[in-house]
């Protein structure tokens, strides 16, 4: 490859690697809630909002040379990383559930599943935001804007 404008094969990999992240979450949360029939808490849909839009920025990203991806990209991780960890404090009974945003409605705490009794929805999210947020940091200190 010539010119600084091109990415390594690294950096693309990576990159696709970020998309594919996103675009599992994104599909499973949707598997989860229109396929299985589970609704979605107040914090599922926070994330979602964290989440959704990363499939179309990493995907850009990914298909373009633009490298400014990560401005747009890890304010919306960093936000979603932090709910998800919030989430997830809940859910394990950690943080007391008297302070759930979840006043009406399905609770945060509800439990749907226990893949291999230890993953559930919140903890694939928090997976998810966290493989994302460690990608990003990577790609930003190695790759990002030279």
């Amino acid at each position: 490859m010539q010119g600084s404008d091109l990415r390594t094969k690294k950096e693309q990999l990576l990159l696709f690697l970020s998309w594919f992240v996103a675009a599992m979450a994104t599909g499973g949360s949707l598997f989860f809630s229109e396929v299985m029939g589970f609704p979605p808490c107040i914090l599922c849909w926070y994330q979602r909002i964290c989440m959704y839009p990363m499939v179309l920025i990493l995907g850009a990203a990914f298909l373009n040379e633009d490298r400014a991806y990560f401005r747009y990209s890890f304010p919306l991780i960093i936000t979603g990383l932090i709910i998800a960890i919030y989430h997830n404090l809940l859910y394990y009974n950690l943080i007391p559930e008297s302070s759930a945003p979840c006043r009406e409605g399905i609770s945060c705490t509800t439990v749907f599943f226990e893949w291999l009794g230890i993953l559930t929805i919140p903890l694939l999210s928090l997976i998810a935001f966290g493989i994302l947020s460690i990608l990003l940091i990577y790609l930003r200190k190695n790759y990002n804007e030279k």
